[in-house]
């Protein structure tokens, strides 16, 4: 007899049908007569409620099925009389796939710290959270691809190894095959790169912008979408040393078609998981409104489905980085000194002036243009004021900012004067003028950092719960 998901059950199965369920126990209860076993296999929030007839079977079965074990369960299915569920799976026959020791199995049937689960994370996605944070972040993966698909955007794979800072931060990671104890050495005692791998020092890539806009040139609209690293120690709630970027490149593109693609493009991806991930995101709600019973009203966190539909519902403001500072500082805020970080023209904005823009003053999402150039990377197109840069950041409530992007600039001599005033070396990048050099034309892009989308979309409070591996500072451990 063919399996069925726990999923296919629950939402089809009719009283009568008899059906093979697999998965692994969440919990067992009852009796020395009935036994009640959650069962879940990972395709929904939800567990399937197995009854056993211990009698029926022998006892060293029923004394190893314990949480975490594997089962194998045929059975028929019948109406639930508990609440909870429409329906249940009378056990004929139970195969114990896999045993999980009691004493050793550290996910047990109880409230778990996410700093616990951190460091069983190899099998945290046992539990219901994670379950579905990852099916989350899984929905959220399809949606981009599909809106880009449907875009007609062509999906470019970038490298992860290049020999260029797109951001010009130099914390990079380098890579090498050379011995580190032992490296070839140049006549004035520094490295000879020559003999490495790639005849040059070359890193992990922080972005894949800069290829991006290459294929931009020639396929019009491109996205890329793959991992990033960043060697900052940082030990915060919002940074890994390796995460996922979605950067969209587009020739053609103004400034105002880059806002326009950024927010219907963020609503696409909310609009899909409101569709077709509703128990998961209701699960993860409950999560966030218990786990926040304690606090002040007046410091909770918005209703996480409220949240969504808040981006969803509204139309994106959309103001000037200057516009933004003058709104700060009339604000009750700055007047009260209730800001944390200084307000002034030329800073970057903390969070909790990126905040308190869309969830005090807007009440919406906000995009913020035309920032000083001296904040902003050496790419993005420079204004005729010579101070500012069309650049624009998305901002969304309790997060600050979801985006980043600009309109790149197109003018050959204006972006070598730029690189230059910058210290970021022409030579090396002759590749990347090129684009400027052969055909050059008006173009923009944008980057989503996919962990942060996802702690957005799931309320999770610290983005290392939103990646399968978390790899930070000292801890690269699965």
């Amino acid at each position: 007899m063919t399996r069925l998901k726990v999923k296919e059950i629950l939402k089809n199965g009719k009283a009568g049908n008899e059906v093979v369920a697999k998965g692994w126990v969440r919990t067992k209860r009852g009796s020395k007569n009935v036994n009640f076993i959650a069962l879940n296999d990972g395709s929904t929030i939800h567990n399937l409620q197995v009854v056993v007839d211990v009698e029926s079977f022998d006892e060293a079965l029923i004394r190893d099925i314990n949480t975490g074990a594997a089962l194998a369960v045929t059975g028929v299915l019948a109406e639930s009389a508990g609440s909870g569920q429409n329906i249940e799976l009378v056990a004929k026959q139970i195969d114990l796939l896999g045993k999980a020791d009691p004493d050793k199995f550290p996910i047990q049937a109880k409230r778990h710290t996410l700093e616990f689960l951190r460091e069983n994370a190899h099998l945290r996605f046992r539990t219901s959270t994670f379950g579905a944070v990852f099916r989350l972040r899984h929905a959220i993966a399809f949606a981009i691809h599909k809106y880009f698909n449907e875009k007609g955007f062509n999906y470019l794979h970038t490298p992860i190894i290049t020999a260029s800072d797109a951001e010009g931060a130099g914390q990079m990671f380098r890579v090498s095959t050379l011995d580190p104890k032992n490296p070839p050495l140049n006549e004035d005692g520094s490295i000879d790169y020559s003999q490495d791998f790639f005849g040059r020092p070359t890193n992990l890539t922080v972005s894949g912008q800069l290829e991006g806009e290459l294929g931009a040139m020639a396929l019009g609209e491109i996205y890329t979408f793959g991992p990033t690293f960043r060697a900052e120690n940082s030990n915060t709630t919002r940074h890994l040393a390796e995460f996922w970027m979605i950067e969209p490149e587009m020739a053609f593109y103004d400034l105002k078609d880059n806002m326009d693609l950024a927010e219907e493009f963020l609503k696409s991806c909310i609009k899909y998981v409101l569709d077709n991930c509703i128990d998961d995101l209701e699960f993860l709600a409950q999560r966030l409104e218990q786990e926040e019973k304690d606090k002040p009203q007046d410091q909770r966190s918005m209703p996480l489905i409220e949240k969504l539909q808040f981006v969803l519902n509204n139309d994106f403001i959309r103001i000037t980085y200057t516009e933004a500072i003058e709104i700060l500082k009339n604000s009750k805020p700055y007047k009260k000194n209730q800001f944390q970080f200084p307000v002034e023209w030329g800073i970057d904005l903390q969070s909790e002036h990126e905040r308190y823009l869309v969830e005090k003053h807007f009440k919406c999402p906000v995009i913020l243009t035309d920032y000083p150039k001296d904040i902003k990377a050496f790419y993005m197109k420079q204004n005729e004021d010579g101070k500012t840069v069309r650049a624009m950041d998305v901002l969304f409530p309790q997060i600050g900012e979801i985006i980043g992007g600009s309109q790149r600039e197109e003018n050959l001599e204006k972006l070598e004067t730029r690189m230059n005033e910058m210290n970021i070396p022409t030579d090396e990048m002759w590749w990347y003028l090129d684009t400027r050099r052969f055909g050059s034309v008006v173009h923009s892009g944008f980057g989503l950092g996919f962990e942060r989308f996802i702690l957005f979309i799931t309320g999770m409070g610290n983005i290392r719960d939103v990646i399968a591996f978390p790899r930070t500072p000292k801890n690269a451990e699965f």
